[in-house]
């Protein structure tokens, strides 16, 4: 199968689990990498973090700007418009790195997604519409664009999911945090939602949260 270009961390040797770490517009995998170390998990959890690069393309509310997207922002009102087609496009190739990581031999309910911001829209549509139960769903700082158009998938009704916000964020609203983790409740769905005092960013209490959801959704 052909994979986007990718970094990977191990914790330990022949790790048990996977996390698959979507950056946000115009970042790319190593923005969050640096995190790895910083989370304090316990030595004897073996997590292989995969940071994905988005490939480069005009976003529209930049000016046509070619930069790093998982997909083109049309409109940045509230209602967030979006290129789906692209999302999709986006999704399936994160779908690549799931089924990658089964053949390693991960179990499905060892990998989770995780995502901030446009990376987050995309985990959104992965985890929530796998035909095999995954492991957990970290959204931070992100919106659910494809919350219309989904598919759910029977498998994944149990999906532990985590979503983090900043009360102060002026690129993706708490409301639509707001409105995403409502979404799901309504369903049936488990949601824990957080917010911290922050922008568009990430904290260090949030850093004590991502670990601890991390542990939680392995049963570590």
């Amino acid at each position: 199968m052909s994979l986007l270009p990718a970094i990977e961390q191990e914790t330990r040797t022949n790790p048990e689990a996977s996390v698959i770490w979507l950056h946000g517009l115009g970042a790319d995998g190593y923005d969050f990498a640096p995190i790895v170390p910083e989370l304090g998990l316990p030595a004897d959890l073996g997590i292989r973090f995969i940071f994905p690069h988005a490939p480069t393309r005009p976003v529209t509310v930049n000016g046509g700007f070619v930069m790093p997207a998982w997909f083109d922002i049309f409109e940045m009102d509230i209602d967030r418009k979006v290129d789906v087609d692209q999302l999709m496009v986006s999704a399936e190739a994160i779908n690549n790195f799931v089924d990658r990581e089964l053949e390693r031999g991960i179990d499905s309910r060892r990998i989770i997604l995780a995502g901030f911001s446009q990376g987050g829209a995309v985990a959104y549509q992965v985890s929530l519409s796998h035909p095999q139960p995954l492991g957990g769903l970290i959204a931070m700082s992100t919106y659910f664009a494809t919350s219309d158009t989904i598919t759910l998938s029977e498998s994944n009704r149990e999906l532990p999911i985590e979503i983090q916000h900043g009360l102060h964020d002026p690129v993706v609203p708490q409301a639509l945090g707001i409105s995403a983790a409502e979404f799901l409740k309504d369903r049936g769905y488990a949601v824990a939602f957080r917010t911290y005092p922050m922008d568009h960013s990430v904290c260090p209490q949030q850093i004590g949260d991502l670990s601890a959801a991390l542990q939680r959704f392995l049963n570590w």
